[in-house]
């Protein structure tokens, strides 16, 4: 049987979008890369804002004009929280919630699916879906316990619930000994990780039994919520193979839109946590998430949270307009923002954003740096045109002529112009 896999959104829905790839492929099944030789079409769907349900619709009724005898299975967030307005789409054989997610495999072929924990060194893998096997997002948890007034993720994915750790110290054994290099951690709500099975320091015990008993080469980890980030988390990073980048939402620089979103932070909290980090791992990367618009932002609290952000000098920015989710609490808020107001907002932060991300990788011009390279990217008369990411996560390119594909070498940084970051590869 020949698959096509599809998803939208975040990198918990890439993980998965793996894991189901390696599953058909350990039971003799195809992975393709075009929708049109497909029998199988999965489709892995974003609920988190109103734009992503959209898209999910628009990406499922394409795959089915693409391959009208093929079947479409569809999960993922979208369809949990609206079934029925997947279900009337043509093509779609199958709408499967979160809760059936584990078990879509096996819906599917019929057979039992195996974990990870059988043996990993012993086992053989086909080449894996996406292309070259280079850096893997592995779920540790799953579930949201926060009640945030804007997020649809609760109702979506239900209340946390963390992974055995041996199954995930196994399957990262398992990937590394199919050469892959980096794993990611995420979850819906990392930081809560071991919380649902009473241990609140769950999160710095995976990640210190990962680095003690795995020997994959580097390891990240994903959104970090500011609040589940206790004394002493950032002695991890010293230990090199943790990968000095940090993803912390803030979502709101004013201290009252952060009491109407019911994220447990303040302006003084997270200024407190971004010096800790900052003075705790050097070269480390920050990136951040904020919602422009939510209900209730005058132009008072947009100032304010602004002059925040920028203060904060994150090293990269997801700006998201706020959208209205149905069966939340922001969505019954008063003080809407108009569209236009809510674009305007945007731009400038994204704006700002670009400038700060320039800045962030140009203080490292001639230094050298260690690159993860994933892709070939293009050829020129020079070699193979290359892509990879620092530790820090940074994007970087380079023209060789050997492709360096999965392999991790040390980097100096040439140039850093216009979103384009060149570096020379430093090899033996």
């Amino acid at each position: 049987m020949k698959v096509h896999l599809r998803m939208l959104g975040c990198r918990l829905n890439q993980s998965e979008i793996d894991t189901m790839a390696r599953q058909f492929e350990q039971q003799g099944h195809e992975i393709v890369h075009e929708a049109e030789s497909a029998d199988q079409i999965i489709v892995n769907t974003c609920a988190v804002t109103r734009e992503a349900s959209k898209s999910s619709r628009k990406l499922i009724r394409e795959l089915h004009r693409s391959n009208e005898s093929a079947e479409i299975t569809v999960t993922g967030c979208y369809a949990q929280i609206s079934p029925d307005n997947i279900t009337v789409i043509d093509g779609v054989k199958r709408v499967l919630g979160n809760a059936q997610k584990d078990s879509l495999v096996s819906n599917i072929t019929g057979q039992k699916v195996e974990l990870f924990d059988i043996e990993p060194h012993a086992r053989q893998e086909r080449p894996g879906y996406g292309g070259n096997r280079t850096r893997a997002f592995i779920k540790v948890q799953d579930g949201c316990d926060n009640s945030c007034t804007f997020c649809v993720t609760t109702i979506a994915r239900g209340a946390g619930q963390s992974r055995a750790a041996n199954e995930i110290l196994n399957e990262i054994k398992y990937l590394h000994a199919n050469d892959y290099q980096e794993v990611v951690l995420t979850g819906v709500h990392l930081g809560s990780y071991g919380h649902d099975l009473g241990n609140r320091d769950g999160m710095v015990q995976l990640v210190e039994r990962i680095l003690s008993e795995t020997a994959i080469p580097r390891l990240r980890l994903s959104s970090l919520e500011p609040w589940d980030l206790s004394d002493g988390f950032f002695d991890l990073w010293q230990n090199e193979r943790l990968q000095p980048h940090l993803h912390l939402p803030l979502q709101s620089g004013c201290d009252a839109t952060l009491k109407r979103m019911r994220r447990n932070t303040t302006q003084a909290e997270f200024r407190a946590l971004m010096q800790a980090a900052r003075t705790k791992i050097p070269s480390v990367r920050i990136t951040s998430d904020v919602i422009v618009g939510f209900p209730g932002e005058t132009d008072d609290e947009w100032a304010i949270s602004k002059a925040f952000i920028q203060e904060m000098a994150f090293d990269g920015l997801h700006v998201f307009r706020y959208s209205v989710r149905p069966d939340t609490p922001a969505a019954k808020m008063r003080g809407k923002v108009p569209n236009a107001i809510k674009k305007e907002r945007s731009q400038q932060l994204l704006q700002w954003a670009r400038q700060r991300e320039e800045q962030f990788a140009q203080q490292f011009i001639g230094q050298q740096v260690p690159v993860l390279w994933e892709s070939v990217i293009g050829s020129s008369e020079a070699g193979f045109v290359q892509a990879g990411y620092t530790h820090n996560y940074i994007r970087v390119q380079t023209t060789h002529p050997r492709i360096l594909t999965n392999h991790i070498t040390p980097a100096i940084f040439e140039s850093a112009f216009n979103g384009s970051i060149e570096v020379s590869p430093v090899l033996e």
